[in-house]
């Protein structure tokens, strides 16, 4: 098959096992970039270790390969990524473009909730605290591929947002955007609970003189109205062992039709040529009626 200029990932966060929620997410993704004749990437998010649970990055590795979910290349560890994470901070730092911050949430929420750059502001500069971008960009919408036009809250949108902890942990809004340029990603497709974030990370793109990747956001899976499937609320883990019909439902979910009960490889080969964005729901939420697992 040749490979087109198609770049895609899945990247979860090794916080525990992978549900039907992400399923849907990996599955999307993956058809998407084959259907296009893509390559399909994955990266583990493994930047945050007190929310990582022990052996998840390799269950999650596993769990992919069972579900025949073979991605192109190596997986790429955020954590082998911290050094040019910390290489653009301090560039960004040097250059004024970021600042040094110790404003609390509780300072913050007395403020209304909303960060108004007063550390920004500050003269001389701090030297130690978290770290913020200076905003410039302000990104507030944006056109995705299956939610159409998103626009956000100037507030959200215009804020200067964390690009390191106080804690010394990177955010998640800087090593995604490095990431997504270092391994050339042209789309992301993921589920909506970031759907709001893609402006941060525009906005992001756009100050870092890179061409942000277009956005399909999916529908989530959710438990009940506006509570997803997560490893946080002990969504349990798909079945490894027999794979086939959390497959079948999860093409269902996405709006596609299903595929023959086979080996993994045969039913994600019908799967690719069945593939037709135009079905996949145009909604935000899925409350699911059933429990797949």
């Amino acid at each position: 098959m040749s490979i087109t200029s198609y770049v895609g990932r899945f990247a979860p966060s090794p916080s525990g096992p992978l549900h039907f929620g992400s399923l849907t997410a990996a599955l999307g993704s993956y058809l998407r970039a084959h259907s296009l004749q893509g390559q399909w990437l994955v990266r583990i998010e493994d930047i945050d270790p007190p929310r990582e649970a022990q052996g998840a990055s390799d269950n999650i590795l596993r769990t992919l390969d069972a579900y025949g979910l073979h991605w192109h290349g190596t997986a790429l560890f955020q954590h082998q990524r911290h050094q040019a994470y910390q290489d653009k901070i301090d560039q960004l730092i040097a250059s004024d473009d970021a600042y040094y911050c110790q404003c609390t949430r509780k300072m913050i929420q007395a403020n209304g909730g909303v960060y108004d750059g007063h550390c920004g502001r500050l003269q001389p500069r701090l030297t130690q605290g978290a770290i913020r971008i200076r905003n410039y960009a302000k990104i507030d919408r944006f056109i995705d591929q299956l939610q159409g036009h998103v626009l956000v809250d100037n507030t959200f949108a215009e804020e200067d947002f964390m690009i390191k902890r106080s804690d010394g942990l990177f955010a998640y809004q800087l090593a995604v955007v490095l990431d997504d340029a270092y391994q050339g990603i042209t789309e992301v497709v993921r589920g909506c609970d970031l759907l709001e974030a893609s402006c941060r990370q525009i906005s992001l793109f756009t100050q870092l003189n890179v061409t942000p990747p277009d956005w399909l956001h999916l529908p989530l899976v959710c438990a009940q109205k506006g509570v997803k499937l997560s490893k946080q609320n002990h969504a349990p883990a798909i079945d490894i062992i027999r794979p086939q019909a959390s497959i079948n439902a999860a093409l269902a979910f996405l709006g596609q039709q299903m595929v023959d009960v086979d080996s993994v490889q045969v039913m994600l080969k019908q799967a690719i040529e069945q593939f037709d964005l135009s079905t996949i729901p145009a909604q935000k939420e899925i409350v699911l009626t059933t429990t797949n697992n």
